[in-house]
């Protein structure tokens, strides 16, 4: 299943045969998505959260480790999950949170998911409606199946700095470590290559065509040739780039604990600048 799906087809598709729809609005220094939710929401949509429903507690695994399985089993049939049913999740505009959920479902076993491109503001600016009546959803019967892509620890993202193409999510100036305005240490895992996902979406939250996707990263050598991963500051906004990268044709890994993670061992090396 292809991992997008366009305002046009998600509106026909609620007429037909409607997916489960997943509200996962969420901002790193709020205000809480549920808030965004109330106001006005895709008709039929359930909210999850991602810090609660897509995370597990933050700690030594980082900022947005992964959820147990049961947790997440439990949150996701909450929410009306079914193995055998699509679902399309969405957050504002540029999928960033929707990325994380995305990701998250397909790794613990569910094929059918797809990401809204454009969000909740491709929804709106289409005219189309919105509602703040919350459904009830019926329980699902989705089962957490751990395994499904591949995610790196910290050892794995060191090695493959250094023999493949690891890619650094977060802003240029906190790749650099001019700035760290989350986490206690800045810079970069050294060897990492930094691939703001901000480049991976034009100026109205859609992703960019594959073909531009594909040159964007071949140039910086992640290509399906060789062994790449993403990582950001909490396994986040590194969803979006493995999303850009599956869209690109280039399969990579996930970092979940990210440098939240890496941070919290004192021997890990960190590199500053442009290196």
């Amino acid at each position: 299943m292809h991992p997008l799906i366009d305002v046009p087809a998600l509106a026909r598709s609620l007429r037909r045969e409607p997916p489960v729809l997943l509200d996962v609005r969420w901002h790193l220094a709020g205000p809480p998505g549920i808030d965004s939710y109330r106001r006005g929401h895709l008709p039929g949509a359930v909210f999850v959260d991602l810090d609660r429903d897509v995370a597990g507690p933050p700690g030594g695994g980082g900022r947005h480790p992964l959820p147990a399985a049961g947790a997440f089993e439990a949150a996701m049939r909450r929410a009306g999950v079914d193995a055998g049913r699509p679902v399309v999740v969405y957050d504002d505009a540029d999928s960033t949170a929707a990325a994380r959920l995305w990701w998250t479902l397909r790794y613990f076993g569910h094929e059918r998911v797809r990401v809204l491109d454009g969000g909740f503001r491709a929804w709106t600016e289409a005219g189309l409606p919105v509602t703040a009546e919350e459904p009830a959803a019926k329980p699902g019967d989705f089962i957490a199946r751990p395994g499904r892509l591949p995610v790196l620890d910290a050892d794995g993202a060191a090695a493959l700095a250094k023999a493949g193409a690891l890619l650094d999510a977060r802003a240029a100036e906190r790749y650099r470590g001019e700035t760290e305005p989350v986490d206690p240490v800045a810079g970069h895992i050294p060897g990492a290559r930094n691939a703001p996902t901000l480049g991976n979406v034009g100026v109205d939250g859609r992703f960019l065509p594959p073909e531009l996707l594909r040159e964007r990263f071949a140039g910086l050598g992640a290509t399906d040739a060789v062994d790449v991963g993403a990582y950001c500051g909490s396994g986040v906004t590194a969803a979006h780039e493995i999303l850009a990268l599956t869209l690109a044709g280039v399969p990579a890994a996930l970092y979940v604990g990210s440098w939240s993670n890496w941070i919290a061992d004192p021997s890990h090396p960190v590199a500053t600048g442009d290196t």
